[in-house]
């Protein structure tokens, strides 16, 4: 069938974005109203220090900016994902992009000259001026990094080294991305077809083993040809952490990555020792997989393939979104009835797929805006899984910024996928629990052992990886190619076993893929994410109302204290293991289940 273009989606299909701008001249105004207030905020520079009343007003004006901002750059990019054929929104969201550039730059001064005023005079000032309290948390967190800011002759140093510090990520993007070819395979009908990296675990997930091969072997037999040059070009992106972290004083690469969110060193410690416990949960869900797929062994190319076929289950989006509520319900009423009106009559989603409409889905949207979601819903069981997950960021977003204000009302890396995978948990709860089809069973199972499979365990092995990359570093070892592919075979090999699990060669190169390597530490903020949401969900259907009022209570903390305070407070220790081996334990549940219905 042929897709529409934009103009021909019905309104009650498309998000409601008129609601921030009616018009490009309304947004025109708003773009010009920033650039006239950047002066107004620039204008405090060298002043922060006169005195607390000073220092909450350059605050305000700041929060200000940002506001209105984010609501500029946030329909702009928005309207252009719409249709990204459109060059009116392809212009206005470049502009966006700039503007919110120039913001940034004209803000920079605020943290320097903050951590130039005395601890002491900051902390008294929080006590006199009382507009000033409200920003406590945010000045108590600057303040921190006081013990790692250097000199300002050093400061201007490390300032320029930004580009070459950069530098590593961006060589590897622009090879990644544009210089390398991958040849072609054939796919399940025999026909000869290009391999991308798009395409990739499409044919991964093939039915057809040869396709699946031919795939792996294609990408990994290229990236294996230029190993050295990708070897050299992430040491020298683990040399600039390692640079970074000493030139701060921090005792490691990893302190220094963990040290913005507050995170204690402790949280990774255990995050992999827990996991590293729970390697025998793996590889019997390994060997079952072998079983499942008829294989006498199974290789690193079979992994992603469905151990059960899709079920053929016709699901509109009006089905969707009151299926998703009913696995919502423990949240109670008012949780349900924004959600409801979310999805329906208040237009947070843009629901189906159009011509030159982008791919995938996502939540966004800004302070003053709806919490707003793209679909490209497709009527099937994963676009009711994603509409649940994306559902959860924006419940998030909304509950935040309603009962924070502006500066708190964002949250961060460590805590974002918590509220979108709890509520996968709990849809995949509810259809369990509301289906007496065995094949359905099987297929939910899968679709969630799979989440713990790449999402807690995977992850896990990347955040291995990392740590031991850095500490080779630290310890003056050179990261060659050999160094590398060790490290990351030997991973492999321990992560999945080798019983029945065939361990091939070419996996060793992986890490030669991986872009988010580029990110120093920050992968296991997908495993802690994944743990403490099953966590949570498990609290929610076994205690009831206390565990839901805790976590509509984190929900509602934005960033109003540090991310392990304000999961602890939902009732997730983080700085213990004790939510990770509870995420396995539901692991290891759900595989005694597949096994029982596999015979």
């Amino acid at each position: 069938m042929k897709l529409k273009k934009r103009h021909e989606v019905p309104d009650e299909h498309k998000w409601d974005l008129d609601s921030v701008y009616g018009s490009v001249e309304a947004w025109e105004k708003d773009y010009a109203r920033v650039e006239e207030m950047l002066p107004q905020l620039t204008a405090f520079q060298g002043r922060l220090g006169e005195s607390a009343a000073t220092l909450l007003q350059a605050l305000k004006m700041r929060d200000e900016v940002s506001k209105l901002l984010e609501q500029v750059v946030v329909w702009a990019r928005m309207k252009e994902d719409e249709d990204t054929a459109n060059s009116t929104y392809q212009a206005l969201s470049a502009r966006g992009r700039s503007l919110y550039a120039k913001a940034t730059a004209a803000a920079a001064f605020l943290t320097p000259e903050i951590l130039a005023i005395p601890a002491e005079t900051i902390r008294a000032w929080l006590d006199q001026e009382p507009g000033l309290a409200a920003y406590r948390h945010e000045l108590e967190n600057t303040l921190r990094q006081k013990a790692h800011v250097r000199s300002p002759e050093v400061e201007e140093l490390l300032a320029q080294m930004g580009e070459v510090g950069a530098a590593p990520s961006d060589i590897f993007g622009k090879l990644n991305n544009a210089d390398l070819k991958f040849g072609t395979i054939k796919d399940e009908q025999g026909n000869e077809v290009e391999l991308t990296l798009g395409r990739y675990l499409r044919f991964l997930e093939s039915p057809v083993r040869d396709v699946r091969k031919q795939a792996f072997e294609a990408l990994f037999t290229t990236y294996r040809k230029f190993r050295n040059t990708i070897a050299a070009t992430y040491a020298s992106s683990v040399k600039a952490d390692v640079f970074y972290a000493r030139a701060r004083r921090y005792p490691s690469a990893r302190a220094a990555a963990l040290f913005g969110t507050n995170v204690p060193e402790s949280v990774y410690d255990n995050l992999l020792a827990t996991v590293n416990k729970n390697l025998p949960s793996l590889h019997r869900y390994v060997q079952l997989r072998r079983r499942m797929l008829g294989l006498d062994e199974l290789h690193m190319y079979d992994l992603y393939t469905p151990m059960v076929a899709d079920v053929d289950r016709k699901i509109p989006y009006e089905e969707a979104v009151e299926t998703v509520l009913k696995a919502l319900a423990p949240l109670g009423e008012e949780y349900c009835e924004i959600a409801r009106r979310g999805m329906t009559v208040d237009r947070w989603v843009d629901i189906y797929e159009n011509e030159g409409k982008r791919s995938g889905a996502y939540s966004f949207g800004s302070y003053t805006t709806k919490p707003y979601i793209l679909m490209n819903y497709q009527d099937n069981l994963d676009s009711m899984f994603t509409l649940a997950h994306e559902l959860g960021h924006s419940m998030h977003s909304y509950f935040s910024r309603r009962h924070q204000p502006y500066h708190y009302a964002d949250y961060t890396i460590f805590v974002a996928e918590v509220a979108s995978t709890f509520n996968e948990a709990l849809l995949t709860d509810y259809l369990l629990k509301s289906t007496d089809d065995p094949r359905l069973k099987m297929y939910l199972i899968n679709h969630q052992l799979e989440s713990f499979r790449t999402t807690l365990y995977r992850q896990t092995m990347f955040a291995e990886f990392e740590h031991i990359a850095h500490q080779r570093v630290e310890n003056g070892e050179a990261l060659t190619a050999d160094v590398l592919d060790e490290i990351y075979y030997d991973l492999n090999k321990r992560y999945y076993g080798t019983e029945g699990m065939v361990v091939d060669d070419l996996i060793a190169v992986e890490w030669a893929r991986i872009p988010h390597f580029y990110s120093a530490f920050y992968v296991y903020q997908y495993a802690t994410g994944i743990s403490a949401a099953t966590a949570l969900s498990q609290q929610v259907l076994t205690e009831g109302r206390p565990a839901v009022e805790r976590y509509l209570n984190f929900l509602k903390s934005g960033s109003s204290d540090y991310s392990t305070n304000l999961l602890k407070q939902a009732g997730v220790d983080m700085t213990s293991p004790e939510p990770i081996q509870q995420a396995l334990d539901v692991f290891a549940r759900l595989l005694d289940q597949m096994e029982q219905l596999a015979g």
